[in-house]
């Protein structure tokens, strides 16, 4: 098959928060730790070391339109095992699972501070 866009490495969303340095520690927490961070323009760079996330600071009087990051792994249940003490941390109602999906996948929803939904899944043999 044919790359469309062979200079292409990766895809790195950005999410929108309303307190800089609460999502790094927040990202931080799971293991997606701040690696460029430059406060005075509200930007952050976080990543694991294969993947990054980036994090963009906007007034408190912008809105944040409701958003969504899935992060495709490797083994749901282990991520959740490795991160389940900051999880456990967290206010009730901002993670979910790890769940068996009607569509294929296992996955674990977490909400950032800012309300961001963050899927993490990977593919599971439908019986």
């Amino acid at each position: 098959m044919e790359t469309m866009m062979p200079n292409v490495r990766q895809v790195t969303p950005f999410v929108f928060t309303r307190d800089l340095k609460a999502s790094c520690a927040f990202f931080k927490g799971l293991g997606i730790i701040p690696s460029f961070l430059l406060e005075e323009h509200g930007y952050a760079y976080c990543t694991d070391g294969t993947v990054g996330i980036r994090l963009l600071e906007l007034g408190q009087d912008q809105d944040i339109a409701e958003q969504l990051v899935y992060f495709d792994v490797e083994d749901v249940d282990a991520l959740y095992q490795t991160h389940k003490p900051f999880l456990d941390t967290l206010p009730e109602g901002r993670v979910r699972g790890p769940v068996d999906q009607t569509y294929g996948q296992r996955e674990l929803h977490v909400k950032d501070p800012d309300n961001c939904l963050l899927m993490f899944g990977h593919n599971v043999a439908r019986a």
